[in-house]
């Protein structure tokens, strides 16, 4: 299954740096989705669709989870004990890793409760919306395009 969404997500560094098995589950996970809609009404699809618009992607928990530990870190560090500037420290350094790797230590834990990335999220959107039909005027039009040139 892997395979089949490998090419629309290539280039995506936290897929990358993610277990094959986590990937693997995730795949299988929206393919379910997608077939589960299959037979849905436009309105159902509709409003999947715009719980994917509101989905977090994985990148959108790293920098929430970044923000709260470093301000717990500051918080603790100004009212308990300067040791805890080392918190602040910590997410900084994690985000840092995350923005120029695509990966920082907790990414293999938010995968493996099923965080997705933005591109992953998209592919199931995109899935949706041929299923609701949004493609079909484009693939006529192209079919028409195509037909008359033929003809000329």
């Amino acid at each position: 299954m892997t395979g089949d969404f490998e090419e629309l997500v290539r280039g995506d560094r936290v897929r990358a740096n993610t277990s094959p098995q986590i990937n693997e589950a995730i795949d299988r996970e929206i393919a379910a989705t997608v077939r589960f809609y299959a037979d849905k009404t436009d309105y159902e699809i509709s409003k999947r669709i715009e719980e994917l618009d509101n989905e977090w992607d994985i990148g959108r928990h790293v920098e929430a989870r970044a923000a709260v530990i470093s301000i717990i870190g500051l918080v603790l560090s100004l009212s308990k004990s300067k040791k805890w500037f080392i918190l602040p420290l910590i997410a900084a350094t994690f985000l840092l890793q995350y923005a120029v790797q695509g990966w920082a230590p907790p990414i293999p834990v938010l995968r493996r409760f099923g965080i997705r990335t933005k591109p992953e999220i998209d592919m199931e959107k995109y899935a949706l919306r041929a299923l609701r039909g949004d493609f079909d005027e484009v693939s006529s039009r192209e079919s028409y395009s195509s037909y008359s040139k033929e003809c000329l």
